[in-house]
């Protein structure tokens, strides 16, 4: 089961990424995961919360439009390598990893990662087949 995030154009500017995340904790919205890439005028903000739907009509309601797409989350071996073995193993298996971030999850020393990649259910039966971890809620 793929996890839920949402994608945001924000801004590139002083601020923009305060209010952002102000909307959210108004509306008692909790970031699980967030990741921003950034152009000259814009930034790409990626975030996983813990109501994707109350977080688009909150920001609906802002004028600011997030699109919701879905994700797998791992949590790899920590060990040298694992990253790299996950790779080989779906780029092996013709599946494409369009971008990745890291993100911790509270009250456990766990690092885990969020991948993009082209066909989320190929993806998933494989990983697990190969005794990787992968996360059904964050």
């Amino acid at each position: 089961m793929a996890i839920k995030q949402l994608s945001i154009l924000i801004p590139n500017q002083k601020g923009a990424l305060a209010e952002l995340t102000e909307t959210f904790c108004e509306a008692d919205i909790d970031i699980r995961a967030i990741s921003v890439s950034d152009t000259t005028e814009y930034g790409i903000l990626r975030t996983v919360v813990d109501d994707s739907a109350k977080a688009i009509k909150c920001l609906a309601d802002k004028g600011i439009i997030a699109k919701e797409s879905e994700i797998l989350a791992i949590n790899p071996e920590d060990k040298r390598g694992s990253l790299t073995a996950i790779f080989k193993l779906l780029g092996e298996n013709d599946i494409n990893i369009d971008y990745i971030y890291s993100f911790v999850v509270r009250k456990k020393e766990d690092q885990y990662f969020v991948l993009k990649v082209d066909d989320i259910p190929k993806a998933e039966k494989l990983l697990e087949e190969n005794d990787v971890e992968v996360i059904r809620s964050l």
